[in-house]
């Protein structure tokens, strides 16, 4: 003869629902390691970084065609030694590096393809997603990321400075 289980149905008081939600995750966090969790993902919200500059407005800062034109007159985030702009829209970085000399980058993370959270200080751009760090010519200073950031030509013809992404 077959037995029927008996069923009890209940609810639990929230005090034992709170004990239980933080032992679990305790338990949960001990066996895997809190780095388990905070690992890099490809989709995972990016740390936003306030130092961000965006890229002018109006026309000191233009793309067009594969190429970057910047009127450095009006483009106040360039006019001096480690001045910098974030060109979302062409996916790059540029910096003066100071003796009327600019540098180029994408602003595509080797690590895992951010694009628009970088901060830049003593001359090291920093990929905000996962921390990677580069110089301001593009290599590697930090990982996670282990390519360099590609860089792209610049021209400077009087106060006009070019860039071509191509």
């Amino acid at each position: 003869m077959k037995t029927i289980p008996t069923i009890k149905t209940g609810q639990l008081s929230s005090q034992r629902r709170d004990f239980l939600k933080k032992s679990g995750s305790l338990a949960i966090m001990s066996m895997f390691g809190i780095g388990f969790f905070t690992s890099c993902a490809e989709d995972e919200e990016p740390m936003m970084d306030d130092t961000t500059p965006p890229a002018e407005g109006g026309n000191a800062i233009s793309f067009e065609n594969n190429i970057i034109t910047v009127d450095l007159d009006r483009a106040e985030a360039l006019d001096r030694a480690g001045g910098w702009a974030l060109v979302l829209e062409a996916r790059a970085l540029i910096v003066n590096v100071g003796g009327g000399r600019f540098n180029a980058l994408t602003s595509v993370c080797t690590h895992s393809g951010c694009d628009r959270n970088w901060s830049y200080n003593n001359e090291v751009f920093i990929c905000s997603c996962h921390g990677s760090r580069f110089s301001n010519t593009g290599d590697v200073l930090q990982g996670p990321a282990n390519r360099p950031l590609t860089a792209f030509p610049t021209n400077v013809d009087g106060r006009t400075l070019t860039v071509n992404v191509s």
